[in-house]
Order: structure tokens, then C-alpha cells, then sequence
């Protein structure tokens, strides 16, 4: 068995560092804007959402997809935070062009466990700096690596937030960049065909030692 980590389409998310305008129903929104998208569901941690909403109303956070498994009444509620509703798959770099931040607002429960959330690099592809709680996958390798930022409660989550808004951009998509070259669905699918091949190789040498020893 060969595992492999979660890949991203850097090309597509890299779009967001060129969006110069946002959608209809982004565009009013105050800054600076905290942004996820994802399934709105038992994995998140609403007390976490609505504890940052409230220490700081004067950032925004923004959520995008839709909402199962969970009561829609019972979200967190303010005015400075925004559920947009589910988009494509198309346009999300759109709206990550005009968050300030991406964040990973999950609960640490058993249904987080052992998830691997893909949307990791492709915060990262976006160009944007990442707070995230303490999914293990998450912690590792990107928490270990300075890659996001892991913080768990709100106090700590909001000082997370803080050092991303003042951090050096470059400095920043430097290394995501670096990163994200060994990450890309481009460069996975390579290396699990050289895989395939050395499987299949292997095997044509096996048999034709085989066709040899018969005869």
C-alpha cells in the first residue's frame, strides 16, 4: 500500500490572487473578513465561531456551503457573520480573493477525528494565511511546518487571526508556493503511476523469468 497526502488544484484556487471583484453577495460585506468554505455541519465548532464573532464585531466571518446534520436555527447568530449558502466548485476562488484570512473552525470530536481537510492547500493555493484548530492533519504537517496557524480557543483564535492579518504576504506565499509544488493532483497522479508502472514492471520480469525456466 502507498499513501499519498490530500492534493489540490493549484492552478484553480491560484485564481483568487487575481480577483479584483467580488460576487454580488460579497461585495457588501465589511472587512476584515474571516472566510471557510465547507459543509456547515456537526463538525464545526460553533461556540468557537460565535466567541470570535463576539470578542471582535468588528471582523467578518464569512461562510460558504451548506448546512446538514444541524438545526439552521440553531448557528451562531450576529451581525458580523455572514452565511452565503453553497457555491460551485467554480467560483470559489472568487470569494477567496476578497477574504483577509481562511480559517478551519472544527470541533475536536469524533467526527473530526480523523479527517484530512483538503481545503488546507487550497487556502494556501489561494494565497491566503490559515488559522486553523487542532485537526491532527492539519497540525501536521502544515501547523508544524508554519504553514497555518493552530489555535484552539477563542482567545487564542483571535490572536492567531491578529498575527495572520499582520504578517509579510511574500514571506508567506513563498513557502506556501514551496510547498505546494510536492502537493499538486498534477504531481500525485505522477507519482502513483510511477507506482503502477514499477508494479507492472516488475511483474513482465517476473514472468518472463518464468517463460524462460518452462522452456
Amino acid at each position: 500500500m502507498h499513501a499519498f497526502p490530500s492534493s489540490v488544484d493549484v492552478a484553480h484556487f491560484a485564481r483568487a490572487r487575481q480577483v479584483d471583484r467580488d460576487p454580488v453577495d460579497q461585495a457588501n460585506i465589511g472587512r476584515p473578513r474571516i472566510g471557510f468554505f465547507g459543509v456547515i455541519d456537526e463538525r464545526m465548532d460553533y461556540a468557537l465561531l460565535r466567541g470570535v464573532a463576539a470578542a471582535r464585531s468588528d471582523w467578518h466571518l464569512v461562510l460558504l456551503g451548506p448546512t446538514t446534520k444541524v438545526d439552521p436555527g440553531t448557528l451562531p447568530r450576529a451581525a458580523n457573520i455572514h452565511y452565503l449558502g453553497a457555491k460551485a466548485y467554480a467560483e470559489l476562488p472568487e470569494y477567496i480573493g476578497g477574504w483577509d484570512v481562511a480559517m478551519l473552525p472544527f470541533a475536536r470530536n469524533e467526527a473530526t477525528r480523523f479527517i484530512s481537510p483538503t481545503k488546507t492547500p487550497e487556502y494556501l493555493a489561494a494565497g491566503k494565511p490559515v488559522v486553523s484548530t487542532s485537526i491532527r492533519d492539519v497540525v501536521r504537517p502544515y501547523g508544524q511546518q508554519g504553514l497555518a496557524r493552530i489555535a484552539d480557543t477563542v482567545d487564542d483564535f483571535v490572536a492567531a487571526i491578529e498575527a495572520a492579518l499582520k504578517e509579510k504576504p511574500a514571506e508567506r506565499l513563498r513557502a506556501a508556493d514551496a510547498f505546494l509544488t510536492h502537493t499538486s493532483w498534477e504531481g500525485t497522479w505522477t507519482r502513483m503511476r510511477q507506482q503502477i508502472d514499477e508494479v507492472i514492471a516488475g511483474r513482465m520480469r517476473r514472468d518472463g523469468r518464468r517463460a524462460v525456466s518452462a522452456s
